[in-house]
């Protein structure tokens, strides 16, 4: 088991904030982007946060989004698409997805409409 899958959501969220703050994002824009890919409503989404959910916890109680298997590319150096462990690949699709808006990355292309 990853340590990753125990961490809390909530401590890696600020992370995220930051990376596409700083890009000229905007934190709607990144909860946009979470609650596309795991089903939740922007009040689910915080109040996740607030519980200091697990990732393993946080995408058990979150329905993937079905689009979510066009997410392609590397993370890390790790093809997410070739990801085998279930949870790890769900990880992963999230960080590919904050890097695409990091980058500038148009959201109907992050959110594959």
């Amino acid at each position: 088991m990853s340590r990753i899958f125990t961490t809390n959501v909530s401590s890696v969220y600020p992370h995220y904030v930051n990376k596409v703050e700083t890009k000229g994002r905007t934190v709607a824009e990144l909860d946009e982007v979470i609650c596309w890919l795991t089903g939740l409503t922007p009040a689910q989404l915080k109040r996740e946060l607030r519980a200091d959910t697990t990732f393993e916890d946080f995408f058990d109680s979150s329905t993937l989004n079905p689009n979510a298997s066009l997410i392609t590319g590397t993370v890390c150096g790790v093809r997410v698409e070739n990801v085998e462990d279930p949870l790890m690949q769900k990880i992963r699709y999230l960080d590919k997805l904050v890097d695409e808006l990091a980058k500038g990355r148009p959201m109907e292309k992050i959110l594959r409409s």
